[in-house]
């Protein structure tokens, strides 16, 4: 699997507005080809809150509907549920794999309703969403923690966006799509994400 046109402008359009850099997502607006923005722009967005909080998400929809918006819901994009921890904690486990009970006896260790929202909202009702492949979706938590410069997430992330069937080669795809946004966030973050990229999808996926 690489990465397509589509997917590179998703993954720059998630880091752009991780980061607040919402000249460049106007600019992805303007620039979106026929038939786009699309569900998995809407999936996209929706995803923001979880990297980069409410106010990021809810100034980037702004900044989209004065571009043209996101063009019309379907029906079944909208789920109307409460959270979702049989899910959220299927697709935790998928991710983390043997690494699963120790991370989240860390995030309990912060705090046990944390912990819940994480599993049950950010894993349930978020990233297990219908709408992208959770491939997809690893690979766009690769982008934004690259951006944000958490090296010891974007590791785990990386190893996730493998085991949910993610190639090495998307996997580095995606980083270099965001490289120059991350060197904006901060000094060397991109060659920081190169070098965890390449080491731990190397490793994941036995190369």
């Amino acid at each position: 699997m690489a990465l397509g046109e589509k997917e590179r402008r998703l993954v720059r359009l998630f880091a752009a507005c991780v980061i607040g850099r919402f000249d460049e997502v106007a600019r992805l607006r303007r620039a979106a080809p026929a038939g786009e923005p699309d569900r998995a722009w809407r999936e996209t967005l929706l995803q923001v809150h979880v990297f980069a909080g409410f106010p990021r998400l809810v100034e980037a929809y702004g900044v989209l509907a004065n571009e043209g918006g996101l063009g019309a819901l379907a029906p079944e994009e909208i789920l109307g549920e409460s959270d979702q921890h049989v899910r959220g904690r299927e697709l935790f486990e998928r991710i983390y794999q043997n690494d699963s009970d120790k991370i989240r006896a860390m995030l309990v260790a912060g705090h046990p309703d944390f912990a819940a929202f994480i599993e049950g909202h950010a894993y349930g009702r978020i990233l297990a969403r219908p709408g992208l492949e959770p491939s997809m979706r690893e690979l766009l938590a690769c982008a934004a923690l690259a951006v944000l410069g958490q090296e010891r997430q974007l590791a785990s992330h990386v190893r996730g966006a493998i085991r949910c069937g993610a190639s090495s080669a998307a996997v580095m795809q995606t980083i270099e799509a965001i490289a120059d946004l991350a060197d904006l966030a901060g000094d060397d973050r991109a060659e920081s994400a190169r070098t965890i990229a390449a080491h731990f999808s190397a490793r994941e996926s036995g190369a």
